[in-house]
């Protein structure tokens, strides 16, 4: 028996070596690529954003310039969206954020919004929805031009009993055997432009003054 448990004890030792050595790879390998990761995170992010706001329109970090706001009512969940201020020689130019719609018709639709400090729409893009393919999908650029059209639309352009698909009695247009999709993006697209205006010197404020938090 003694042999058997000292074959054991080696065995037993070698698979902790190896599990030591696993682990220190592991931890070598995040250390060493975690920044590369998140500049190419920053990156992808700030070309979105770009997307709707040209870089030249403003000259800070926007994707410095954040905050975390938790306001469920207005933007589709209860998690923290993400809202990043652009802003020119200091003053206020635009912000951007990532709302959800949340009554996608397969589920959440998660949204990038820019509105302009005036409080017009600089653009809408969808970054994540489960919507059926051939029909719900068109809400994406690459399969239908429809979100291009919320670009330089307000609140007061159309009125807000306006903001719904034309099958409501709004100026939207619907997909042909999908309306339940684009009812749920021009709706959730409202109601960030209504928190827009109702919390805008809290949105666009300094980022020094750090106005992140529930509303």
């Amino acid at each position: 028996m003694k042999p058997l448990a000292r074959s054991m004890g080696v065995a037993a030792l070698i698979l902790t070596g190896f599990a030591l050595v696993g682990t220190g790879l592991v931890t070598v390998t995040y250390t060493s690529t975690k920044d590369i990761i998140a500049e190419a995170q920053r990156a992808a992010l700030e070309a979105n954003l770009n997307q709707l706001v040209p870089a030249d329109r403003y000259d800070n970090r926007v994707t410095e310039d954040r905050i975390d706001i938790v306001a469920p009512e207005w933007l589709g969940t209860d998690q923290p969206v993400a809202v990043y201020r652009a802003r020119k020689e200091g003053q206020p130019v635009a912000l951007f954020a990532t709302p959800y719609a949340p009554d996608g018709y397969s589920g959440p639709i998660q949204l990038l919004i820019g509105v302009y400090a005036d409080g017009t729409l600089a653009g809408v893009r969808v970054l994540q929805h489960k919507e059926t393919p051939g029909l719900g999908d068109a809400i994406e650029e690459r399969r239908s031009p429809w979100i291009l059209a919320f670009a330089g639309k307000s609140l007061a352009d159309p009125s807000p009993e306006k903001w719904k698909v034309k099958r409501d009695g709004g100026v939207f247009d619907q997909f042909t055997g999908a309306t339940i999709t684009p009812r749920a993006v021009v709706k959730a697209t409202r109601r960030f432009l209504e928190y827009v205006q109702s919390h805008r010197e809290q949105l666009f404020a300094p980022a020094s003054a750090h106005p992140a938090g529930k509303s």
